[in-house]
């Protein structure tokens, strides 16, 4: 029985299966270009709170290599080496889940700060032409009014 994985081993290897595939469901939908500064905050928030939940799976994660190491110590070498090549496996999956998530992130993070700007510049943009219509419709100066001829030529 010394070659045998506790019991908590298996609850923790498929909870952290479980958790890992409902993750990369959530990775893999497909980004849609979204033009909403709020829906990519909330998708934002989405990938935090799971970047989080991988930083609580972490412990059971470390819990199954040091189960394995235990065990490999004990356990005859064709078993030890099935239950490395398991964990291997999840930590390979681990891995490339951890990397998805982190630049999933950071992709939306540069998107959102690109969308704050161009919502700025729009905002600036938008004032100027209401200031440029509300000039446009002045009374322009007589003909003879030199002076505000080139006053009114500056503004322009």
């Amino acid at each position: 029985y010394d070659s045998l994985p506790p019991a908590h081993y298996k609850e923790t290897m498929n909870t952290i299966l479980v958790w890992m595939q409902q993750s990369e469901t959530k990775l893999s939908m497909p980004q849609v270009a979204i033009a909403e500064y709020e829906i990519m905050e909330q998708r934002l928030r989405e990938f935090k709170a799971l970047q989080n939940s991988l930083q609580e799976q972490q412990k059971g994660l470390a819990y199954l290599s040091t189960t394995v190491e235990e065990l490999s110590r004990k356990a005859p070498a064709e078993l030890s080496q099935s239950y490395r090549a398991e964990v291997e496996v999840v930590l390979g999956r681990w891995r490339k889940l951890s990397a998805q998530l982190a630049e999933h992130c950071q992709k939306l993070e540069e998107r959102l700060a690109k969308l704050q700007r161009f919502q700025n510049d729009t905002r600036t943009l938008k004032k100027w032409m209401a200031e440029v219509d509300v000039f446009l419709k002045e009374e322009w100066p007589a003909l003879g009014d030199s002076e505000a001829l080139e006053k009114q030529l500056e503004q322009c």
